[in-house]
């Protein structure tokens, strides 16, 4: 496949790219600034430094058989990152003809969100990324797309364990993680597999 990585430069997206190579697949990385990624065969770099700029993403995603979106916001203070960009990455998608996207999103955002210790403890601690992702969210569901929103608990770095259990009901407890790296497997897989279309599965150890 090609496979087009949204964020492509971040924790997660360093993996989708990666990942999506080793699988033999042809992979395009939506950037901001070029010569992110060293020079790589089946690796191409399309510049967008715009998150506004449908056009261009149009054009880096022609030919693309799926969009994999790995959009984060800043670490702290108000982000409309992942809300603009997808809202753009919808647009292009459209214009170029591709119709299947994966979005990373969170657990504990719209429905997921509710009493327990998880919800609580991520909104008080990164509760503007959180409204980011519930007003991206939306803009995936209202499209013709043939969308999967996967949502994580919190996030954590080291080398794929091949363990994570995924479901669209797990349960997600105060101390659930997933590794980047595992998420990205997941990705992949599911770009490759497409089991979860128009699901909302979640992923932890």
């Amino acid at each position: 496949m090609t496979v087009a990585v949204i964020g492509a430069s971040g924790a997660t997206g360093r993996h989708v790219v990666a990942t999506a190579l080793d699988r033999g697949h042809l992979v395009t990385a939506c950037v901001r600034r070029p010569a992110t990624f060293a020079e790589q065969e089946r690796l191409t770099e399309a510049v967008w430094p715009d998150t506004d700029d449908t056009p261009a993403l149009a054009r880096a995603l022609r030919g693309a058989d799926v969009v994999i979106s790995t959009l984060g916001g800043a670490a702290s203070g108000p982000t409309t990152v992942c809300t603009d960009g997808i809202r753009t990455t919808v647009a292009a998608m459209a214009a170029a003809g591709v119709t299947r996207l994966i979005a990373v999103s969170a657990h504990g955002v719209l429905e997921t969100r509710d009493r327990s210790l998880y919800s609580r403890a991520v909104w008080a601690g990164v509760a503007d990324r959180m409204r980011d992702k519930e007003t991206m969210e939306p803009l995936i569901t209202a499209s013709d797309l043939a969308w999967t929103i996967v949502r994580p608990p919190k996030l954590s770095d080291g080398p794929a364990t091949g363990n994570g259990r995924v479901g669209t009901d797990l349960p997600i407890r105060v101390w659930s993680s997933v590794g980047r790296a595992d998420l990205a497997a997941f990705l992949v897989g599911e770009a490759e597999n497409s089991r979860y279309v128009r699901a909302y599965p979640r992923i932890t150890r």
